[in-house]
């Protein structure tokens, strides 16, 4: 039976430190990145700007008192949507990211719950299928086709490219355990696992930018919508730990309010 609770929307908040290489000082600057999430009508949605191409942002200021206090007044402003309760999700500290101005950034990540709102007055502010980002992972009508057709002969063409026989075995063993592949069991908590393997094997645009902050955006295409800097993978984090809740874990229900109305959660 679909596990039954409650109607939700997700809230992974990322704190980006920029960071300064080129100076002697340590200068760092904060910004705010929401991922809100939402189950409607048994459709998993996430609120993005930018018709869809980028997470909700903006900077932390010196007058916000703390980190929530600043994230629930900026989120507020900019998307018209309050906040809930949030907790702490996952810190993004890679070497190599950096913004368009060569600095930094850290990015710590929040989870939260709240309701959907009706359609937003800023005019890019939309709700979008969280699928449209990640293909891949909709097994609502069974198995993606994207599977077998794309995803599956380019990893193992990317597991060949390797030069030694070891890494051809370990990198095709990897994707075989990610995606499922040679009799291996699907694993609904892996989605980031899974973007990550096709950044690695740059399969997907963002990988395919070097590591700069393009402002310059690639087309939709079957390995779905290409995001701002890497807002699909901290998307990616936010599914990932939204389905292990739901599946292991019954704290779920603290994180969400409680006048929210019930759903199923089997479409995630």
């Amino acid at each position: 039976m679909p596990l039954l609770f409650r109607w939700h929307i997700t809230v992974t908040v990322s704190l980006r430190f920029f960071v300064t290489p080129h100076h002697s000082e340590l200068a760092v600057t904060t910004e705010l990145v929401a991922v809100l999430a939402a189950v409607s009508q048994g459709e998993p949605r996430v609120l993005t700007t930018e018709c869809g191409r980028a997470l909700p942002s903006g900077p932390l200021e010196h007058t916000h008192r703390s980190l929530q206090t600043g994230l629930r007044e900026w989120v507020e402003t900019r998307t018209h949507h309050p906040l809930g309760y949030v907790e702490q999700l996952y810190t993004f500290a890679d070497h190599g990211r950096f913004d368009a101005s060569g600095e930094r950034v850290i990015s710590v990540s929040y989870l939260g719950l709240t309701l959907e709102g009706d359609e937003q007055a800023v005019a890019d502010v939309g709700w979008q299928d969280w699928y449209r980002y990640f293909p891949w992972e909709d097994r609502r009508q069974g198995e993606s086709p994207l599977l077998s057709t794309v995803i599956q002969p380019q990893l193992q063409a990317w597991a060949n490219s390797a030069q030694a026989c070891t890494e051809q075995y370990q990198r095709w063993q990897r994707a075989c355990y990610t995606f499922g592949f040679d009799g291996a069991a699907w694993n609904e908590d892996m989605a980031l696992q899974r973007y990550e393997l096709l950044f690695e094997a740059r399969l997907i645009p963002e990988a395919l930018r070097a590591g700069n902050a393009i402002d310059s955006l690639e087309e939709e295409g079957l390995l779905g919508l290409p995001m701002r800097f890497d807002h699909r993978r901290i998307l990616a984090t936010g599914v990932a730990r939204l389905r292990a809740k739901i599946k292991y874990r019954p704290v779920v229900f603290e994180l969400m309010p409680p006048s929210l109305p019930c759903c199923s959660f089997s479409t995630l």
